[in-house]
C-alpha cells in the first residue's frame, strides 16, 4: 500500500499489491476501515478514499469478474454494454470498501507500437468519445439539474471516476513520449474524450507521463490549470499518475524541489507518490512557508478534493459496507464479461475468397486448432493489469484468481 499525499490525504494500492496474498474482499474491507478508523482520530477527522487500478473489472483483486479490455470493448462500438460493465465494476470496487478507480483510459492510439495500446478503445476519437459512457456506469448519471463540470457520484455502489492520461499520445509509438502535434490536432484527436468525461460529471482527472511539443505535461499550467479548469470548467480535482513529478525533470528525480513547484503551479491538486512522500510534503511546506506557492493554490486544491468527498458521501459514511461483499465475481457480471467477450470478437478475414468463406464452420468439423503463444495461456489472455500491473503467465494460479 502506498500513499497519496497531498492537503487532503488517501490512499491508493500500488499496481499488485494487496492486503495478503489471495485477499478475500473481507480482507480489503478490514484494510481500508482500519485506515479510516486511524485518520479518522485524527485532529479534523477529514475522512479518506481509497484508489484502485480497476481497468478492466476490479482486476487486481483475488475472484474478481474480468471484462475485455479497451481494445476490444471498443470493438464492440457499443456504448450501453460498456456502461453496464461500468455499473459492474463499481459494485465490485465497492465489494472490496475501494471508492475510488483509476479509469477509464481515454488515450486515443494512434500508432500499434505503443505497448498500451490494448488500454485504448481506438484510433477514432468519436469512438473513444462514445465509450466514456462507461463513467456514468461507474459514477451513476449526472442528475438534469446539476450544472456542467461538477462531479457526482449518485449511490453508495458507485465510485469515483478518472479518466486518464492527459492529454495526447505516443511519438513513434514509445510510451511516456512527446505528442508533437499543433493545438488544433491536439484538440480534435486526443481531447474529446475529456470533454464527453466532464459532461457526465466525471470526478477526477490523471495526467499523462507524456509532453506536448517538449512540454512535460506535469508541469503544464496551460491545458492543466488553463485549459482544463477554467475553459472547461472542470469542478473535480486533477490527479498526478504515479510518481509522476519526478519524471518532470531528466534525469528522474533531478530537483524534487523544482518538480514540487512546477506540479503543483501547474494545478495538479493530488499527487500519488509511492515512496517518498515524506520528502514530497516537507518540499511543499517549505515552497509554501517562503511564499513560491501561494495559499489560494492550495485552497484550491482542498477545495476541489473536498467536493469530491462531500459528493460521494464519504463524512456521513466514511465506513465500508459489508454487505456489499456478495456482489465480488457474481454469476451475472461472469455473464456480461462473456457477452463483451462475443461482442469484442473482430473477424479479420473469412477464408482465401469470398466465394470460399472459412465461417461459419460446418456443425460436425472434426477438430479446430487454435494456435498461437496466448491459445492456451489464460494469463496472456487476460492481459496487463490483471492480479498484476503487468499481468501474469499461465493457467493453473489464474483460474483460480479470477472469475470468467
Amino acid at each position: 500500500m502506498h500513499l497519496i499525499m497531498c492537503s487532503s490525504r488517501s490512499v491508493m494500492s500500488e499496481g499488485g499489491s494487496t492486503p495478503v496474498l489471495q485477499a478475500s474482499a473481507i480482507n480489503w474491507i478490514d484494510m481500508v476501515n482500519e485506515f479510516q478508523k486511524d485518520v479518522l482520530s485524527t485532529r479534523l477527522g477529514i475522512p479518506i478514499f481509497y484508489g484502485i487500478d480497476a481497468v478492466h473489472g476490479n482486476s487486481p483483486v483475488y475472484k474478481a469478474t474480468i471484462f475485455p479490455h479497451n481494445i476490444g470493448l471498443g470493438a464492440t462500438r457499443d456504448p450501453e454494454l460498456v456502461k453496464r460493465i461500468g455499473a459492474a465494476t463499481a459494485l465490485e470496487v465497492r465489494a472490496t470498501g475501494i471508492q475510488y478507480v483509476f479509469a477509464p483510459c481515454v488515450a486515443v492510439c494512434r500508432n500499434p507500437r505503443w505497448g498500451r495500446c490494448y488500454e485504448s478503445y481506438s484510433q477514432d476519437p468519436k469512438i473513444v468519445q462514445a465509450m466514456t459512457e462507461i463513467i456514468s456506469g461507474l459514477q451513476g448519471e449526472i442528475p438534469d439539474n446539476m450544472p456542467k463540470g461538477v462531479p457526482v457520484i449518485v449511490r453508495k455502489e458507485k465510485v469515483i471516476a478518472c479518466p486518464k492520461h492527459y492529454v495526447g499520445g505516443t511519438t513513434n509509438g514509445i510510451d511516456e513520449s512527446d505528442t508533437v502535434i499543433d493545438r488544433d490536432g491536439l484538440m480534435e484527436i486526443h481531447m474529446p474524450g475529456y470533454l464527453s468525461s466532464i459532461s457526465k460529471g466525471v470526478a477526477t482527472i490523471m495526467v499523462s507521463y507524456s509532453s506536448w511539443n517538449g512540454d512535460k505535461m506535469h508541469a503544464h499550467h496551460d491545458l492543466i490549470t488553463g485549459f482544463l479548469k477554467n475553459t472547461l470548467h472542470f469542478q473535480g480535482f486533477v490527479i498526478s499518475d504515479s510518481d509522476g513529478i519526478d519524471k518532470i525533470t531528466s534525469p528522474y528525480r533531478a530537483n524534487c524541489t523544482y518538480s514540487v513547484l512546477a506540479g503543483v503551479s501547474a494545478g495538479i491538486d493530488m499527487f500519488l507518490v509511492t515512496k517518498n512522500y515524506t520528502e514530497f510534503i516537507d518540499e511543499l511546506t517549505t515552497l509554501m512557508n517562503n511564499k513560491f506557492i501561494a495559499m489560494t493554490r492550495i485552497d484550491d486544491a482542498v477545495r476541489r478534493i473536498l467536493r469530491v468527498k462531500f459528493m460521494m458521501g464519504i463524512f456521513e459514511n466514511p465506513f465500508a459496507d459489508y454487505s456489499l461483499v456478495k456482489y465480488l465475481g457474481i454469476k451475472v457480471h461472469r455473464e456480461l464479461a462473456r457477452d463483451a467477450v462475443r461482442k469484442s470478437m473482430v473477424l479479420l478475414k473469412n477464408g482465401k475468397s469470398p466465394e470460399k468463406p472459412l465461417l461459419p464452420l460446418p456443425k460436425k468439423v472434426p477438430k479446430i486448432l487454435v494456435a498461437g503463444s496466448h491459445a492456451n495461456n489464460l494469463g496472456h489472455q487476460c492481459g496487463g493489469w490483471t492480479i498484476e500491473w503487468q499481468g501474469v503467465s499461465g493457467n493453473d494460479d489464474i483460474k483460480v484468481m479470477i472469475s470468467f
